[in-house]
């Protein structure tokens, strides 16, 4: 999924929170230049992300302060390696009041435009050399005028920030083609628990205790895009059980709700190893499950800790077969987008198609659902969802306001039909030397649609050039391999950012 450069200025200014500018600009500008929003040149969010520096580590400290509808006190501090020298450094925020900056420990200028904080060292930033900016603003969870971000619950906090809202919370650098290790340090009132992305610094317990709060500690052990921290802030239960090969698991549910979830809960280290049986060993240092209590329509592979909603394991409506898919869904990207991350984001089939073929793949061997029936309706769909949402590796950009309208059935369904595809023309065995290959050549990276092509084409020993390329890019769907008979049809299933049954379709406004 599906979540605000030289002598320092004589007033602290707040960073502007207005939307976008529609021009797009990727040059490198100097201090002396006016301050406009920077991009990374991606084609469906343009102004996301900034050039001219790498992240290695965010530090984010954020104070909840009892209630969800009152801003976090919150200081994020960002290392980077320059990469081009700089008069001005743009990182993308909004949605949030900045108190200060400082670059390398000296008082910075810091003004916004459009979605991007601009700060102004007192010196230039010079290529090749580490940079240390601190930021210290609010974090505001209450209703922006944008999808994503904070998710408020009945008991607290929780992040989804997909697919360009990481920087409603924190300033960041925010595409995924920048991905860093990530350290969270979240004070609370005693009564409520914090988690984040990755492992406790302190063998889960917290890290200090200061007049009637606690402070948690979370660090990554692999980089992460900022699209997928999570950041869980409730009166919660944390539920601890052993995975495949002694990986620590951990569930966040709201205490009131752990037995119900309980039973789904125990599925998780059984579904890890079917996984592994298909694409090698589990990419991070832990993993478990976040159940939201809340109704937000759908779920989110945040790294190390998927978010669920919480009628997903409450909902006696839904089939087991279902549920069960889903949270192997959830934990596929953990593999395929989260592990490898996508290049731009109109390699997001890599993360959908992928997560929807082993989603189905369960769903058949675990559920008795066709696989074979999914890709035949599919593709039956395909044509008009093409003609609608553009081919799977080139979707056409979110309509205005709809960031998420990239999370179209093109890049699930779609994509899960072109692995399908492929799996036909190459054959099972090749197919599945291909998907283990790809998680493994390009583990805690960025890869896109040329890289996956490239990898196919060796692996089956034969430029798969010319067959993918239309069942990746073309207008309208090539031949199925192996089915001759399969057409498409004008009619369209309803767009989904998952698919759900009839009875858990998202309400109004949401995908």
């Amino acid at each position: 999924m599906p979540l605000t450069p030289h002598a320092p200025a004589p007033r602290r200014r707040r960073a502007a929170t207005a939307v976008l500018a529609p021009a797009v600009c990727v040059c490198l500008l100097a201090a002396s230049d006016p301050a406009v929003p920077l991009g990374v040149g991606d084609r469906l969010f343009p102004h996301l992300g900034n050039p001219g520096y790498d992240v290695l580590a965010y530090d984010i400290a954020l104070a909840y302060p009892g209630r969800n509808d009152r801003p976090l006190e919150a200081v994020t501090t960002i290392d980077a390696r320059v990469t081009a020298d700089l008069g001005r450094l743009n990182l993308d925020f909004a949605h949030g009041t900045v108190r200060s900056v400082e670059v390398d420990g000296r008082p910075a200028a810091f003004t916004g435009a459009g979605e991007d904080l601009v700060i102004t060292p007192v010196n230039g930033l010079e290529k090749g050399k580490p940079a240390r900016v601190t930021v210290r603003h609010t974090s505001d969870p209450r209703a922006a005028d944008r999808e994503g971000g904070w998710v408020r619950t009945a008991d607290g906090l929780a992040l989804a920030n997909q697919a360009d809202a990481a920087h409603l919370v924190f300033p960041c650098n925010d595409h995924p083609s920048d991905k860093a290790l990530f350290t969270f340090r979240i004070t609370a009132p005693d009564g409520h628990t914090a988690v984040a992305s990755g492992l406790p610094a302190d063998a889960g317990r917290p890290a200090g205790r200061t007049r009637g709060t606690t402070t948690w500690t979370y660090r990554t052990r692999h980089p992460m895009a900022t699209e997928l921290a999570q950041v869980s802030i409730g009166r919660s239960t944390v539920v601890h059980r052993t995975g495949p090969h002694g990986l620590p698991l951990r569930d966040v549910v709201p205490t009131g709700l752990r037995a119900a979830a309980e039973p789904w809960l125990a599925k998780t280290p059984g579904q890890i190893s079917w996984m592994e049986d298909r694409t090698g060993p589990y990419p991070f240092a832990t993993y478990g499950l976040l159940l939201a209590d809340a109704s937000i329509g759908f779920a989110l592979e945040t790294q190390t800790l998927s978010l669920f909603e919480r009628d997903m394991f409450t909902d006696p409506a839904l089939p087991a077969w279902y549920v069960e898919s889903i949270m192997v869904h959830e934990l596929a990207h953990q593999w395929f987008g989260n592990s490898v991350s996508p290049r731009l984001w109109s390699d997001l089939w890599l993360n959908e198609g992928h997560a929807t073929w082993y989603e189905t793949l369960y769903a058949q061997e675990r559920g008795g659902r066709s696989l074979e029936a999914r890709m035949k309706a599919a593709y039956q769909a395909s044509d008009a969802r093409r003609a609608s949402g553009g081919p799977p590796a080139a979707p056409l950009p979110p309509e205005p306001g709809r960031k998420i309208g990239i999370f179209r059935p093109g890049v699930y369904e779609g994509g899960a039909l072109v692995l399908y595809a492929l799996r036909q023309e190459i054959g099972r065995a090749a197919f599945e030397r291909l998907e283990r290959a790809w998680v493994t050549r390009h583990r805690d990276g960025n890869a896109g649609t040329a890289d996956f092509v490239r990898l196919a084409s060796e692996t089956a020993g034969r430029d798969l050039t010319g067959f993918l390329h239309p069942w990746l890019h073309g207008a309208t769907t090539p031949p199925m391999p192996g089915h001759p008979r399969w057409r498409t049809s004008a009619r369209d299933a309803v767009p989904a950012r998952r698919p759900v049954p009839p009875a858990h379709r998202p309400g109004p406004g949401r995908e």
